[in-house]
């Protein structure tokens, strides 16, 4: 058997990242990740300090890194099912009626969506899984600290004329994400 060696700096795979190879699980809201079709990679940006100087200031690295937010597209079950189950996490959070609703959220005894009880079932950790082009995972992206802070409306139109299933997005931040290799065991 021979052995390929490397050229470094040389490109092994050569395939090229799918659009639709992920899988997404958010632990608080299980039936949103299963209707999920589309889901983005937050950017991030470092913040900079600037050196004063008396020709021109110098840029220098800051401390402090900028997530942007998560967004997810996924498409409405006909019973309301997993966009309610965003909606009574975001009412649950804000309380808009009563204090009864935050209360309510609170007893949620589910395990799964249940976190430790000091981050007062706030949040929920989320993963997104990347697969390459045979769809085997190769990445694992860890969201800490989910919640959702955006829900998007509706919408209903009786003058189209094809089946267009209908769709909601969701907004999260988070405190944190981190990616990670998948390796998987060759026989």
């Amino acid at each position: 058997m021979a052995v390929r060696k490397t050229i470094p700096g040389q490109i092994e795979n050569r395939n090229f990242l799918s659009p639709v190879g992920f899988n997404f699980q958010v632990n608080r809201a299980p039936t949103v990740s299963y209707f999920g079709n589309s889901i983005n990679i937050p950017g991030m940006s470092l913040g900079i300090a600037e050196q004063p100087n008396y020709l021109t200031n110098i840029p220098l690295p800051g401390d402090k890194i900028d997530f942007q937010d998560l967004t997810l597209r996924f498409l409405i079950d006909e019973g309301l099912e997993n966009y309610m189950e965003i909606q009574k996490w975001i009412r649950g959070i804000g309380f808009p009626e009563s204090l009864s609703e935050i209360y309510d959220f609170q007893k949620d005894d589910d395990p799964i969506k249940q976190p430790e009880r000091s981050q007062l079932n706030l949040y929920s950790d989320g993963t997104l899984t990347i697969l390459d082009s045979n769809h085997i995972s190769k990445f694992k992206i860890v969201f800490e600290n989910l919640f959702p802070y955006s829900l998007g409306n509706i919408e209903f139109d009786a003058t189209q004329t094809d089946i267009e299933y209908l769709t909601a997005e969701v907004s999260f931040k988070y405190s944190m994400y981190n990616i990670t290799e998948i390796h998987h065991i060759c026989d």
